[in-house]
């Protein structure tokens, strides 16, 4: 647990520390009426990880008191939803409806005891009789009834002799209360409809404040955390817990703020709207902000959950920016997915000096040494190259393919155009090109100076794909209806081109498509025959950007309600200043960083000033790059230079370690958050803590023994030819050692062993 506690955790030590509880039991109790959101994410982190932090449970428990709305799918929606967040709810689900009995002899107490009454107003009745804010209400002079009549009703209404509407329950509290929430709220309503679990058992149903108090009772629970709500709600919570006299411990309500998002609705009714009106693909569409949409669109729990810990536990709603979402998406996949090349709209270029064929040796990982892994990429006398990659009659700044400027192929050579070729309607089909052959990536002695890399395929080699560009569903910040819904938020392009290495057939993979952004493989429609991907999020915020749309592309299938055939192609910035542009180039072609990391960089001129004294202490420039450009980047953004804990030496110092193999890159990021809030030497924190890189065999070798031994069937699995469970069981073994196992030692002796 963070030292830095939220309210919640705060509350819970006190209880703990007073003796109110010996046991922290806390719980998730959705209605299922509907697919779990980004919303419920947060409840679900919230409620599960105090359960965790503290060594208790957590319940999850539907509250299927409304049989016209809820059903089984929606109970599994949920289900799969916590368990892929990474949470245990036990094997044993909760349901409000295993309480019904219970719930209704509480309802019998209340009446016998003179605090409930059956109300035989109609709704319009009951509203008026409510009053106002500033006029106190009426009560029903239904109220009136002895407890002998209202038995005798509540009994007729439990047995289905009443229409709906005919008779309801209400608590007998105080009609003049400013809250109005405590006007004799409802208890029990009447409903003719087949539950999904009780069959036709019942036919009178608790309110939700009635069965929610009694439910969390029953089960043991010691802080009902809910949002705000129903912070009005909690008046009834105690007061039907206290006038029912129920033993203690008892639970107590608290409540949180809400998750709210730009650009999103997280209302189960608009929500429902778009899916039963066909504006969306089903519950899991990718632009929906259900878990579903989230896990079939290739975000990771990881990513959730990071989201969720970044915007923390508050006492008062706000809106959180969407981009912070995406940013937790962006950071997560950064140094985990492999890079590889995708044309989304192929113009053929044909080399016309080069004859014969060959295999270009080329990382997955470029810009993350320490991490294995390559493929072959095959490269012959005609390729195709992304179309807006060439330009005939090009603007000054810009830095690709044309008639008078060269351009690298990524991890290959330098091509120079030599003719193009047009089509009898004017547009261009096809560029002829020369190589130079002294100019091979990594081995470069052409002495050529380009601007810039582009991705290519090879044509004979190259797979065609689907790829789904998903954007966000709504057009503005804070959306109402189906009016703001935005038209280009899908597009589909039928014929991409991909590196064959990137058709495969496991399940759960992503790649960053390079210049592209970050791709999964449709978990639903995917097949062999017919590759899909769906875009996960570019690799900018581009909502911040402007678009350019780029016309005339055949092969772009728009969403049924959009009948433009454009693509819109997002990401154009601000063109850099001489100086902004001087770093890039020096960044990108003498130190080879990643662009991204490049460009970062050179627009800033506190990161770039930060990143240059680094580099002076430690000749390191990708790595040190990388942490400048993201965790220091963080720090800068929410204080000024002069206010760092850390300084320039201490990055190098902590990277230098990382590049003597001292320490991890998961252990370095761990030693960076403690250097930003206590501008510790990075040496000391790992001396300190005992944080040093274990490499030894003999150390490592009976952890892989105990997790083999542990998994059995993931060893036979693997023997069979699963061959990506080498990774699972290399993190087991990493996180048996909190990360301090040298990852590439763990590799090679886990390979071994699994032979």
């Amino acid at each position: 647990m963070s030292e830095h506690k939220d309210f919640l955790r705060t509350i819970v030590d006190e209880d703990l520390k007073s003796g109110k509880y010996k046991k922290i039991i806390t719980r998730f109790p959705p209605e299922p009426n509907g697919f779990p959101h980004i919303g419920h994410a947060k409840s679900i982190c919230i409620n599960f990880g105090i359960a965790r932090d503290y060594n208790g449970y957590c319940n999850l428990r539907m509250d299927d008191t409304n049989p016209t709305t809820e059903d089984t799918k929606y109970v599994e929606a949920l289900k799969d939803a916590v368990k892929w967040l990474g949470f245990d709810w036990n094997d044993n689900v909760y349901f409000t409806s295993d309480y019904f009995p219970k719930i209704y002899d509480y309802a019998v107490e209340l009446v016998k005891i003179g605090k409930a009454y059956v109300d035989s107003l109609n709704e319009e009745e009951i509203r008026e009789y409510r009053g106002t804010v500033n006029e106190a209400g009426r009560r029903s002079i239904y109220a009136k009834r002895s407890i002998e009549e209202n038995l005798d009703l509540l009994e007729r209404m439990k047995n289905g002799e009443f229409k709906e509407g005919e008779h309801i329950l209400r608590a007998k509290i105080d009609m003049s209360a400013a809250n109005m929430k405590m006007r004799d709220p409802l208890l029990y309503r009447i409903r003719h409809a087949h539950h999904f679990r009780t069959q036709d058992e019942w036919c009178i149903y608790p309110m939700y404040d009635f069965a929610h108090c009694l439910s969390d009772y029953i089960e043991g629970v010691s802080h009902s955390i809910c949002t705000l709500e129903f912070e009005n709600n909690r008046d009834i919570y105690d007061w039907l817990l206290d006038t029912l006299n129920l033993v203690p411990p008892r639970p107590y309500q608290h409540e949180f703020a809400r998750l709210g998002i730009n650009y999103t609705v997280m209302s189960k009714r608009k929500l429902l709207e778009l899916v039963n009106g066909n504006y969306v693909n089903g519950w899991d569409d990718p632009r929906l902000p259900t878990i579903a949409g989230y896990k079939r669109r290739g975000y990771t729990p990881e990513s959730i959950l990071n989201f969720c810990d970044q915007i923390g536990i508050a006492k008062a709603n706000s809106m959180v920016d969407v981009s912070q979402l995406e940013f937790c998406i962006r950071d997560d996949l950064n140094t985990k997915v492999p890079r590889v090349m995708c044309v989304l709209d192929p113009l053929k270029v044909t080399i016309e000096n080069y004859e014969g064929s060959e295999e270009i040796e080329a990382s997955y990982y470029p810009h993350d040494v320490p991490k294995e892994g390559s493929r072959k990429i095959p490269f012959s006398k005609v390729i195709y190259i992304e179309r807006e990659d060439f330009m005939e009659n090009p603007p000054k700044d810009y830095n690709r393919l044309s008639p008078e400027q060269s351009v690298r192929l990524r991890h290959a050579y330098i091509i120079t155009c030599k003719e193009v070729i047009k089509d009898e309607n004017g547009n261009i089909i096809e560029i002829k090109a020369e190589y130079n052959p002294t100019s091979k990536s990594g081995s470069d002695t052409s002495g050529i100076k380009v601007k810039s890399a582009i991705q290519w395929v090879d044509a004979a080699q190259a797979k065609k794909i689907e790829v789904r560009l998903y954007d966000r569903l709504y057009s503005c910040e804070a959306p109402d209806g189906l009016e703001d819904l935005n038209p280009d938020s899908l597009h589909i392009i039928k014929n991409a081109l991909v590196e064959a290495a990137v058709i495969t057939d496991r399940a759960d993979v992503r790649f960053q498509f390079e210049r592209q952004g970050y791709f999964y493989a449709d978990p639903i429609d995917y097949t062999d025959e017919k590759p899909v991907f769906n875009k996960i999020v570019g690799l900018k915020d581009s909502w911040a950007k402007k678009t350019k749309v780029i016309e005339n592309i055949d092969n772009i299938e728009s969403t049924p309600k959009q009948e433009t055939k454009n693509l819109q192609i997002i990401g154009e910035v601000t063109p850099m200043s001489g100086n902004q542009k001087a770093l890039f180039d020096k960044y990108t072609n003498e130190l080879n960083l990643n662009s991204e990391v490049a460009n970062i960089l050179a627009r800033d001129e506190k990161l770039s000033s930060f990143y240059e004294e680094a580099l002076s202490k430690l000749n390191s420039p990708v790595p040190i790059a990388n942490i400048v450009a993201n965790e220091v980047a963080k720090e800068i953004k929410e204080k000024q230079a002069n206010e760092l804990k850390f300084t320039a030496s201490q990055i190098a110092e902590l990277i230098k370690m990382v590049d003597d193999e001292i320490i991890s890159n998961k252990i370095a990021k761990q030693i960076f958050e403690e250097m930003s809030q206590t501008g510790v030497n990075p040496s000391k924190i790992v001396e300190d803590k005992g944080l040093v890189q274990i490499s030894d065999p003999s150390i490592i070798l009976p952890i892989i023994d105990e997790i083999i031994s542990r998994n059995p069937d993931n060893v036979e699995k693997f023997k069979a030819g699963n061959t990506k469970l080498l990774g699972f069981f290399v993190g087991q073994v990493l996180k048996a050692t909190g990360g301090k196992a040298n990852p590439q030692v763990v590799n090679e002796l886990v390979a071994e062993k699994l032979k």
